[in-house]
């Protein structure tokens, strides 16, 4: 074993391993890293972070795939913040905010995330984000869904995009930072791996760093960090159908539950209404909740409106009541689809704020500005996950998670519209401060062991492997999706005990590889949806199910 203590070495020793692959002894040059900073995802969250830190450390930055595959990257919406302060003001966003979260929000996060969102504006701007601007120069904010007035920050509608291209730029040119892409965590290092008892209740649980898989070569690297970021985004590929990129397994919580960390809220995922309907497409694209704060209107195959028969809001009102409003409308009319119409605006003007959308369409022969979108609910953003306070510190000392993997408290049982990204960044800045005022008085854990990587893998096992995965998202989907029932969670539990149950079986005698940990994660994340949506005996937000019909609040959530 090598053990790799001068950062210099980091990454020659990654360009080595072109050479080692091809060499019969690999499973000598396994690989000890260690870093001040140990940031798992690239994402906004843990780009952000990692650029902050990295002023006072060395770090490491994880990438399952590459640096642009991530949710970030697929955001067409864009960032919700007060900047326009002559009509808003941050009241304003907090209300709405709390409203659309069903009154279970946390109000010091909403509170936290909407009055530092202006700043952490200006420093995505200084990072070389160019949100677009109106003729008179000011911000060109659009409104959306659950909005109750226009807040959103956009480039065009490849928000996102934008954002991820502007932070790559200013990542990879820091001397401090170092990208390991196509590596995939594997578990996060604890006393568990000393062999010391780990429970829920053990209450100074440590994170000391990560097993890391070298997708090239297989082999399980140490990597041990003073401070260990989780920021591995969503779940989506839980579900058949998802709008999210197909690497959104939901590792990060998967492992710190393994860890025995607490993770909170995961009965409510959010379905977006509208992802465009085209059988085959996993991910599905997504048509932005933007368009219809543009005045898109929903309607059935035949013409009519129906958002009317839902909510006096039509077609803003938030995702949830719309995406239960689709479905139902698509369940009892036996469709598979509606319509999103938005050729009762200005064409050139529909072109100009969604041109991806717009060739996309076209690519299909839909022209949106003469033809109606076909448009289907689809899995979109997990609320819940790894529960961290305002400072975005888990349950488990040392490790920190941000961005979507993370539970603020900011969406409680419905996040409004484009209050993830900023919620990301905003966190991504409270774990940069409070991880760089302590990691002073943290140290390497030397004594954490190699991986054990015992075991075979023969050719037939990724068959296993795929098919368990199909049956996962069939499992979901049909039970754990938009409209639940006692009965639905009981039938998907059991059918997905069994999966998990063989899926150990198979993990326990094959060599590790991504795709075998990712089953397992997705079949974590799915017991957990499961059972917190068991455990909650109302609808709520998010979670609707027709054993507990919901209760009508007022306006203070009572």
């Amino acid at each position: 074993m090598f053990v790799i203590s001068h950062y210099a070495w980091a990454v020659t020793m990654q360009a080595l391993w072109a050479y080692v692959a091809n060499c019969s002894h690999s499973k000598y040059w396994i690989m000890v890293y260690k870093y001040d900073y140990l940031v798992i995802g690239s994402g906004i969250a843990g780009m952000s972070f990692a650029l902050k830190v990295a002023e006072t450390g060395r770090v490491a930055l994880i990438c399952k795939t590459t640096l642009e595959e991530a949710n970030t990257f697929l955001a067409q919406g864009g960032v919700a913040s007060v900047t326009n302060t002559l009509v808003d003001n941050f009241e304003k966003h907090i209300r709405d905010t709390m409203i659309a979260g069903d009154w279970l929000s946390d109000p010091a996060a909403v509170e936290k995330v909407v009055r530092e969102a202006p700043s952490q504006i200006k420093q995505l701007i200084s990072w070389g984000v160019d949100f677009d601007k109106n003729e008179k120069g000011e911000f060109d904010l659009h409104r959306e869904g659950g909005h109750s007035e226009f807040r959103i920050l956009h480039h065009k509608d490849n928000t996102g995009a934008e954002i991820q291209d502007s932070l790559i730029k200013a990542l990879k040119y820091h001397p401090n930072i170092d990208v390991f892409e196509n590596r995939f965590a594997v578990e996060i290092c604890t006393q568990h791996h000393l062999g010391k008892v780990v429970t829920r209740r053990t209450p100074d649980i440590t994170c000391y760093g990560a097993y890391i898989l070298n997708c090239a070569t297989g082999e399980v690297d140490t990597f041990l960090s003073k401070v260990t970021l989780m920021a591995t985004g969503g779940i989506g590929a839980v579900y058949r159908n998802t709008t999210n990129p197909l690497v959104a397994t939901g590792d990060g919580i998967a492992m710190v539950y393994r860890a025995k960390g607490t993770v909170k809220d995961m009965e409510f995922v959010q379905f977006h209404p509208t992802a465009l309907y085209h059988p085959g497409d996993r991910p599905a694209f997504l048509i932005t909740e933007a368009m219809r704060g543009y005045g898109a209107v929903l309607r059935t195959r035949d013409g009519k409106e129906f958002m009317q028969k839902y909510d006096p809001r039509l077609s803003l009102a938030p995702r949830d009541i719309v995406a239960r409003a689709i479905d139902n409308e698509m369940k009892t009319r036996g469709d598979d689809f509606v319509y999103l119409d938005v050729t009762h605006k200005d064409a050139e003007e529909t072109k100009e704020h969604f041109p991806n959308i717009y060739q996309k369409c076209l690519s299909l022969g839909i022209d949106i500005t003469k033809d109606y979108i076909p448009v289907a609910p689809a899995a979109h953003y997990l609320c819940g996950g790894i529960k961290v306070d305002t400072n975005a510190c888990s349950s488990i000392q040392r490790l920190y998670a941000v961005g979507e993997c993370s539970c603020t408290g900011l969406h409680g049982g419905n996040r409004l519209a484009s209050n993830s990204l900023i919620e990301a960044v905003v966190y991504a800045d409270a774990a940069a401060k409070h991880s760089m005022a302590n990691i002073e008085h943290y140290t390497y854990r030397e004594d954490i062991p190699e991986w054990d990587d015992h075991g075979t893998q023969h050719p037939e096992e990724m068959v296993l492997i795929t098919q368990s995965a199909k049956e996962v998202g069939e499992i979901m989907s049909t039970y754990v999706g938009i409209v639940r029932s006692d009965l639905r969670l009981k039938r998907a539990w059991n059918r997905l005990d069994i999966l998990y149950e063989e899926t150990e079986a198979l993990f326990k005698t094959s060599k590790v590889s991504r795709d075998i940990c990712e089953l397992r994660n997705i079949i974590n994340v799915g017991y957990l949806i499961m059972r917190q949506a068991m455990e909650r005996k109302e609808s709520r937000g998010l979670h609707y199910t027709i054993d507990y019909p919901p209760v009508k609040r007022d306006i203070k959530g009572f």
